[in-house]
């Protein structure tokens, strides 16, 4: 519970920030909503006034919460009204008197993106599931606060589930509701506490489909009258700030012929946030906030809105200069790189609605950094990737060929031992196993949407060392047991004792040590079991199978070993490296959403070094194969080009193939070459935000108006 809520807020602030950065946002009210959202327009300031009495607002969201029995509340409001920003600001609230006491909390509030759950999926299993990848839980440590009632969902953005109108009848949020409508209290008898944000008119769409959420109050953000646009602006540009002229300016419009147009457009802090901005990078009101006072004033607004959209990407850039010595943005660049990004995650949503158990990340609003290879050419990038990894995979093949001397002629080796196979057979063996291993590697390659690790690089040094040291006291032993079984299969007659427990204890050693290693960037995460980890990664672990069954052929190749020796032998080595495979997958997980990670792109620079190390663990396995029939430096060699190759093709595919991606992409323009470093210049500009372990637009709005239109 403590754990949960220590990274509920550091989440929470972060997306805080990333929403308002330095500012605060504008005042946003709430009152109750009509029960059908479509018989109610915007707030008009000229003739709706409110009460004497202060309204509701973001301070006291926390206090209305508490205060409705059953704890369960829908929130409506038009699009970029401040949902997100209430529904962080409950969060936040309801974490306030815990912190203040130290007593633990009844329950942990936890915002979820609704658009990550995908339909046919129980309520309870996803909500379990994203307390895993959100925020770094053990799955029991999970399934028990679910089972418990401990958590409070706060599911932010139901409205973004389904395409916008005119896309049909919203089919996705009316299974979430009707999941949540299921989601009942610890007695089972009542509803479960839950909050939903949604916009408006996607709210008075699943009204009209007869679906809403049972036992809810129903409370809708109002817009900001232009007494409170003119608060804020005088906040943002007090007397004496440059900007602070245009105060008027902006308050001549609201009051103007046009002002019912102007208020409109200007009713809500994501639509006064791109105004401010295109005022400061030097855009002028007059010419942003014009409009036809005799046409519709909902037209007039409109046209307003697509007028500050379009000045929001040059204004952004303009205002957030790169460091010196860097070349700085363009505005046409920085736009034709976001409409790209923008494509790129409708066809997400596509593909998202089109399968049934999505990968992680796979949405309509999460930019995630080794899912972003598909906007080089979804099909190139594969082929690309796919030649790379079997050209990758042959030299490591070569490497092994030539370092365990598979081709060498031997015939002084076992001779008139009458045990042994015949040199063809056993060179047709390796060959056998060799293709095998590169048949996987391309069927990998050629897979649809590889994963980074999971787990963490920020782990603390005591805690790898503490890892490094159990893998190695485990490996050792097993190691050494190895080496002597060898020694039996072998009959000495390749090595002798001291060999067999000096090399089995330096490779139970080493792999041990690298698994410990790894294990430790995943101390609190979620583990899989053993039948999980099979499922999962099948053919990878037929490939580990196939490594270990290589390795396990070479001495008992010199030792002409007879068929039974020769099919234990390599039987068990291939068991035995299926297992560590096994442990492997276990070890390093799969991708999530983890609020631990110090930056979306983490997991996947974590993922060529974790392929780098086991691939040079193996390479160490090798090694110690190859001194039997080859000298120290050959020997080193060809371990080494193989373990690289070996650690490249087979165990950084998410990497290699968004490399691959993010470089066709960066040749056909589509993309800057140092997409990094843009994203993180586009999160500054607040052009995106960082949520979690993924990048986002900094506004749905902005993301629909940057998509492109469908071709065809």
């Amino acid at each position: 519970m403590e754990l949960l809520v220590r990274r509920v807020l550091r989440e929470e602030d972060r997306a805080r920030k990333g929403l308002l950065g330095g500012y605060d946002i504008a005042p946003v009210s709430f009152g109750p909503a009509h029960t059908d959202p479509s018989v109610r327009g915007p707030d008009d300031p000229h003739t709706t006034r409110r009460s004497a009495q202060s309204p509701d607002d973001l301070h006291t969201i926390g206090r209305f919460f508490t205060a409705l029995h059953p704890r369960r509340l829908l929130v409506v409001g038009e699009s970029g009204a401040g949902k997100t920003v209430l529904a962080i600001e409950l969060v936040l609230q309801l974490l306030e008197p815990p912190l203040t006491t130290g007593d633990p909390p009844h329950l942990v509030p936890v915002r979820l993106n609704a658009a990550r759950w995908t339909v046919g999926r129980p309520f309870e299993t996803w909500l379990a599931e994203q307390l895993v990848q959100d925020f770094g839980l053990a799955a029991g440590d999970a399934h028990r606060l679910v089972r418990d009632r401990r958590v409070l969902p706060v599911v932010d953005g139901l409205d973004e589930l389904d395409p916008g109108p005119p896309a049909g009848t919203p089919r996705r949020a009316m299974g979430l509701l009707a999941e949540l409508n299921r989601y009942s209290d610890l007695s089972g008898r009542r509803a479960g506490p839950v909050v939903v944000t949604c916009r408006a008119d996607r709210y008075a769409e699943l009204r009209a489909a007869g679906v809403w959420l049972d036992d809810a109050a129903l409370i809708r953000l109002h817009d900001l009258t232009v007494e409170q646009i003119a608060v804020y602006l005088k906040a943002r540009w007090p007397d004496g700030h440059p900007c602070a002229g245009h105060r008027d300016g902006i308050q001549a419009a609201l009051g103007g012929p046009a002002g019912r147009a102007v208020h409109l457009a200007l009713a809500t802090p994501w639509r006064l946030l791109l105004t401010v901005t295109a005022v400061e990078s030097g855009a002028d009101p007059y010419e942003l906030l014009r409009a036809d006072p005799h046409a519709d004033p909902r037209a007039g607004a409109d046209a307003i809105a697509g007028r500050l959209l379009e000045a929001y990407v040059p204004a952004a850039t303009r205002l957030t200069p790169r460091a010196a010595h860097r070349t700085p943005y363009q505005p046409d660049q920085v736009r034709a790189w976001l409409v790209h990004l923008a494509a790129h995650l409708r066809r997400q949503a596509a593909r998202t609605a089109a399968t049934d158990r999505p990968p992680p990340g796979l949405t309509a609003i999460d930019l995630v950094p080794h899912l972003l290879w598909p906007i080089g050419g979804r099909h190139l990038v594969r082929v690309l990737h796919c030649l790379f990894a079997v050209t990758l995979a042959v030299v490591a093949m070569l490497a092994f060929w030539t370092g365990s001397g598979a081709g060498d002629a031997s015939p002084g080796m076992g001779m008139g031992m009458g045990m042994g196979m015949d040199g063809g057979a056993e060179q047709a063996l390796t060959l056998a196993l060799m293709t095998s291993w590169v048949g996987i590697v391309t069927g990998l390659s050629l897979s649809s949407w590889p994963a980074a690790a999971g787990g963490r690089t920020n782990v603390p040094h005591r805690r790898r060392l503490t890892g490094a040291l159990l893998g190695a006291l485990a490996g050792l032993p097993v190691g050494v047991l190895g080496g002597l079984a060898g020694l039996l299969l072998t009959g000495g007659r390749v090595f002798d004792l001291g060999f067999a427990i000096v090399a089995g204890g330096t490779g139970g050693l080493t792999l041990g040590t690298a698994i410990g290693l790894t294990a430790a960037g995943r101390l609190g995460a979620e583990r899989m079991t053993v039948a999980e980890a099979i499922r999962a990664e099948p053919i990878t672990l037929a490939g580990f199978g196939l490594c270990g069954a290589l390795t396990g052929l070479a001495p008992l190749r010199l030792a002409h070993a007879g068929p039974a020796a020769l099919v234990v032998g390599v039987s068990g080595a291939f068991v035995l490296a299926f297992a560590l495979g096994v442990v492997f997958k276990i070890t390093t997980g799969g991708w999530s959403m983890d609020a631990e990670l110090a930056h979306p792109r983490e997991a996947l620079h974590r993922n060529p070094v974790i392929g780098l190390v086991f691939g040079l663990t193996g390479g160490v396995a090798a090694f110690l194969v190859f001194v039997m029939s080859r000298g120290l430096i050959e020997s080193l060699a060809c371990a080494l080009v193989g373990g690289v190759a070996f650690g490249l093709s087979f165990g950084a595919l998410a990497w290699t193939r968004t490399m691959i991606g993010l470089t066709v992409a960066a040749t056909r323009g589509l993309l800057p070459l140092r997409l990094w470093s843009f994203l993180d210049w586009a999160c500054e500009a607040r052009l995106l935000r960082v949520s979690g372990a993924t990048y986002q637009f900094r506004h749905r709005e902005l993301q629909d108006f940057l998509t492109p239109p469908e071709e065809g």
